[in-house]
């Protein structure tokens, strides 16, 4: 089942001390301290440069909301909303948009701060490892949140994937396969390590899941 779409590794930022300058357009814009900076490469599988970019691309999705400086609390603070988080290329032809945003932000609503924006990419980055991908595909498959994928959930996801167009007769028959196929333990539903079982027999899945900024 393709799937285009990091509360496993929260961002953590000390105190602020020493100012780092945003390379934007010539313009001294005090974007994060040296602290922030070195925490949030801690955190994620990014280079400063590439955290300074995703910044700038979280900015333009809503400049009049996000400011050029966050060097307070902001990053944690100031959220985008989801109608407008979904709009961005990056994600408006992915029909898991809306779950993707969902669960990678601090609300569980969609609305997304800076931190939640940086964990999403660095979670769909080429350098996240395949266990951290799987880790969070599970949870986007997961839509009741009860830590097991049943055939309510498989049956949102087949949804969004083809768009509304099986009829309930051909759902039930997807999501009956799919769990038949899966299931090991024949409890009727998903747990992550059968899921993890598939999803690492997939040859397509870790080329999908990533996202280009």
């Amino acid at each position: 089942m393709p799937l285009c779409p990091l509360a496993l590794m929260p961002l953590c930022p000390r105190s602020h001390s020493q100012l780092v300058l945003s390379a934007n357009m010539g313009n001294n814009v005090v974007t994060f301290t040296e602290e922030q900076l070195e925490d949030y490469q801690d955190c994620t599988f990014f280079t400063r440069k590439e955290i300074l970019r995703v910044q700038k691309r979280f900015r333009e999705v809503s400049p009049d909301v996000v400011p050029k400086s966050m060097i307070g609390n902001e990053a944690s603070t100031v959220a985008v909303p989801l109608e407008l988080m979904e709009k961005l290329p990056e994600l408006k032809e992915n029909p898991f948009r809306k779950r993707i945003c969902e669960v990678f932000s601090r609300d569980g609503k969609g609305n997304l701060t800076f931190e939640d924006f940086l964990d999403l990419l660095s979670v769909f980055s080429e350098q996240a490892p395949r266990d951290i991908k799987v880790f969070y595909a599970f949870k986007i498959y997961d839509f009741d949140g009860d830590q097991y994928i049943g055939a309510n959930d498989l049956e949102r996801a087949i949804r969004l994937l083809t768009h509304n167009e099986l009829t309930v007769e051909e759902m039930a028959q997807v999501c009956e396969k799919a769990i038949e196929e899966a299931d090991v333990d024949g409890d009727g539903k998903l747990s992550y390590m059968e899921f993890e079982h598939v999803i690492l027999r997939a040859p397509d899945f870790f080329s999908t899941f990533h996202i280009r900024i």
